[in-house]
């Protein structure tokens, strides 16, 4: 099953695929916020394109497990993306998602591959490691411990 992830910000939301096997997730850009209307067209278009059966959002939770003002805000704009997708929207955990694609960047500059980075790539890195932890949990678990799908 392809999942689609994003990584929702304040002026654009980070985007990242599975392969079809739902075993190994990449980044594939972000969607640069305008209205609401337009990044849920967007967002659907995305889903089509990539034939993705399931959109997981990152979902920020504080440090001790606790839905906070950010997270709040994500699961309106998670309801509002089940209300306008084909598919279901479950959201998951994304604590620490930004540090740990900040260091993948910063290893992979090290390495001379790449000098700078893109507007938003640390976006889209951010959503393939929340997707690569949702797709890691898929193959160890039988259920779904730390997501819960939306309900709306």
């Amino acid at each position: 099953m392809r999942v689609l992830a994003l990584d929702v910000g304040e002026r654009r939301t980070g985007v990242a695929v599975s392969d079809p096997t739902g075993t190994v997730a990449r980044p594939v850009g972000v969607v640069v916020h305008r209205s609401r209307a337009e990044d849920m067209a967007e967002i659907a278009a995305l889903v089509a394109e990539y034939g993705a059966e399931l959109v997981v959002v990152g979902w920020p939770l504080t440090l001790r497990g606790e839905v906070g003002p950010q997270g709040r805000q994500v699961e309106r704009y998670a309801a509002a993306l089940a209300e306008a997708l084909p598919v279901k929207v479950q959201v998951w955990d994304e604590r620490y998602s930004t540090v740990t694609a900040e260091e993948i960047l910063r290893q992979r500059s090290k390495k001379g591959r790449r000098r700078g980075r893109e507007r938003g790539e640390v976006d889209a890195v951010a959503a393939a490691v929340i997707l690569q932890g949702f797709l890691d949990s898929q193959q160890t678990e039988s259920g779904i411990e730390d997501g819960e799908e939306w309900q709306g």
